[in-house]
Parts: structure tokens; sequence; C-alpha cells
């Protein structure tokens, strides 16, 4: 059974839609979606800096977008592709949104545009930020990071815990760390996402999603809540709506993986972290991360061999 996720915000690199932009219909795809959402994607995925596309109103949608054109390169490789489950880390959830047929890809970029908008808008009230903890035992590195104020926005299993809060806080981390964690890696994000600090932005988001009318999932939905398949289009958008203040539950994603059978895991573009964890925490699954259209011959063996297991 193959998996189809999709990244979260920090995946992005200056310039990684350039080689996408070869592939037929692609920049005629992404130019209608930058219409619809009055953003140019084109522009952002090819000639922006780092500076610009860490802008969390411009990464969201940019990532989200990247994962629909990369995926749809995926349907044509192989006649009526279904994967067994989609799930996505962060704002990649409503890219999988998207592949589960909760929503289309007009709805999906209005909707992550205004998630981007309202994130960074409460962003800017206070200066936050995230960094990753690597190695460490969940449980003791959790309190550790509590007793400084911090919350363990993304628990993302395979010896990795993400904390989030002010960079008050977040520099006493890095030089308080939990007892067996390797290292502390701050991440070029804008924000606490996934904490209290993105409040505001869950009431805004709440009002855009009540202008939408998703349909049912076509395939096993796995949210980031909980690791649970969610069988409806209306829980689907109400945890979106939520999911932006609460953390991320990835090692609960890749249980369920696990409990469904997962034999192969493709991370859509711009892929590489997911599979990342997959490797180290699921070990016998077949992994490949969508980089680039070079990578679309694996993805073509990958998913003749697996999508029908």
């Amino acid at each position: 059974m193959l998996v189809l996720v999709a990244p979260g915000q920090g995946a992005q690199t200056p310039g990684f839609l350039t080689p996408w932009l070869d592939l037929p219909g692609v920049e005629d795809r992404l130019r209608a979606l930058s219409a619809a959402i009055d953003l140019d994607l084109v522009h952002y995925g090819t000639n922006a800096d780092a500076d610009e596309i860490r802008d969390t109103a411009i990464a969201q949608p940019l990532l989200v977008a990247a994962g629909l054109v990369s995926a749809a390169a995926l349907g044509d490789a192989v006649t009526d592709f279904v994967p067994g489950a989609v799930a996505g880390h962060s704002v990649g959830e409503i890219t999988a949104a998207v592949f589960a047929g909760v929503l289309d890809d007009t709805a999906a970029l209005s909707l992550v545009r205004t998630r981007g908008l309202a994130m960074a808008e409460a962003a800017a009230v206070t200066e936050t930020g995230m960094s990753a903890l690597l190695g460490g035992d969940p449980e003791v590195s959790v309190a550790h990071l509590e007793k400084l104020g911090l919350t363990p926005a993304n628990i993302n299993g395979a010896g990795q815990i993400v904390a989030a809060g002010t960079l008050e806080q977040l520099a006493a981390l890095a030089e308080d760390k939990p007892e067996g964690v390797r290292k502390v890696i701050a991440l070029k994000v804008a924000g606490a996402f996934h904490t209290v600090h993105m409040a505001p932005a869950v009431e805004t988001l709440a009002a855009a999603a009540k202008g939408l009318t998703p349909a049912d999932p076509k395939v096993r939905y796995v949210s980031n809540k909980d690791g649970r398949a969610v069988a409806t289009g209306a829980e689907v958008l109400e945890r979106l709506v939520g999911q932006v203040a609460n953390p991320v539950r990835w090692d609960l994603c890749m249980e369920t993986f696990k409990e469904l059978g997962a034999t192969a895991i493709i991370e859509v573009c711009p892929g590489g972290t997911l599979v990342g964890l997959a490797k180290r925490a699921l070990p016998g699954v077949r992994t490949l991360a969508l980089k680039t259209p070079a990578d679309l011959d694996a993805a073509r063996e990958l998913i003749a061999e697996h999508s029908a297991a």
C-alpha cells in the first residue's frame, strides 16, 4: 500500500520549481493558480531568494502549489493512480486535502493564502520561532520544553521534536538542552506555529472555511491532530482550521501508516523531510522524495509495485 505525503513549511528552497516548468502544462497551471490568489507563484518558485520565500504568506501557498503540480505529474505517470492513504505535515495537510478530493485546487489555494497571511500577522505580534531537537527521549524532552515555557509544536517521531515559543525561550533552550538531545537547530520559519501564538489566525481561518463546501475524502486522509483517518470533509476542514494552533503529531501519522500496512511512501515536491523521518521510523518501507521531474521514472516504478498492494 502506497502513501502519498506533502511536506510543510521550511521545505522550500530558492528555485526549486524551476525544473518542473519544463513539463507540459505546469507553468500554465501555476499561472492560473497565481491569478486566483493574486500571488506570482512562478516568480517565487523560480527567481525569488531564500528570504522572500521564507515569508509565511508566500511559503505556504507556494508549497501547496508545488505539491499539486508534482502530484499531477505522478497521476499522469500511471493510469488511475490512487494512493492507499494521504497525509501532509502542517500546511501540507491542505495539499493532502486536494489529493483526497476534499477540496479542489482553487479552494485549497484560497484557504492556504488566507492561512499564510493570518499566520504571518499573528507571528508579527511577538518575536517567536521554532527549533528542532535531535535525539533524546521524547517524554524527557517534552517535560523540559514545558519547564522553559516552550511548546512541543511538532512531534515528528524518529527522535525529532520541534519546539516553539518566544526567541528568549528558544535561546534558553539552546543553552539548556534536554538530557540526551544531541543538537538544537533553529529553523527558518517566521513564527511559533502550532502554538497559542497562532490563536488569532484560527478565527480568521474559521471565517474563511465557512465559504467552502468540502467533499468527503475519496481515499484515507490521515490527520496531524491524532494520526486518525478522518471520514468526512466537514471534519477534515474543521481540523485544518484548529490545527494552526495545535501541535503536529506526525509520529502518530506514521504509526497509522504502519497499521494500515504501508509498503511505500512518496513525498511530493519539495520532498525530502518526511521520507527522511520515514526511513528512521518505518524500516522496510520504501520511500521516494519528488525533488525534480528526474525522480518521476523511479516514482512510476514505485507506484506500479505498491499502489495495488
